[in-house]
């Protein structure tokens, strides 16, 4: 197995809830190291940069204007097989889709308010990881 890294961030909702620690506590249950991780409240701009993949799609604005909305905690985990591991601890997007003891549906208020963002490939998971840290950032 390869060990990976992924982008992993708790959303507004989650933070609000000060509930960073337990989801955290679930990433490294599963095996998955933070290797670097910060706090954050992204501008307008970031997140229409972050999201700019759905800038055609009808929920786009309500997606930035929910992720600006308060404090994310962004974070690269690592580990074997880590993108998919991390999507497996998360869940399905739709709280009420996703499997028993998973972050969403254990956390997850809503679709858009689902607690947590992850990386879905290697390709995305660099990218996304490139966009909130520089190489001397991660300790790994």
């Amino acid at each position: 197995m390869a060990i990976e890294r992924t982008l992993s961030i708790i959303k507004p909702d989650a933070t609000r809830r000060n509930i960073t620690g337990a989801i955290v506590a679930r990433f490294e249950e599963a095996g998955l190291r933070v290797v670097a991780q910060r706090r954050a409240h992204l501008t307008q701009e970031q997140a229409e940069q972050f999201y700019a993949v759905h800038r055609e799609r009808a929920f786009f604005e309500d997606l930035c204007t929910f992720m600006t909305s308060g404090p994310v905690v962004v974070q690269v985990l690592e580990g074997e097989e880590a993108i998919s591991r991390n999507r497996e601890v998360m869940g399905a997007t739709n709280p009420a889709n996703a499997d028993e003891g998973t972050i969403r549906r254990d956390f997850g208020e809503s679709v858009e308010a689902n607690s947590v963002h992850g990386s879905d490939a290697p390709e995305t998971a660099a990218e996304e990881i490139g966009f909130f840290f520089s190489q001397i950032d991660i300790v790994g």
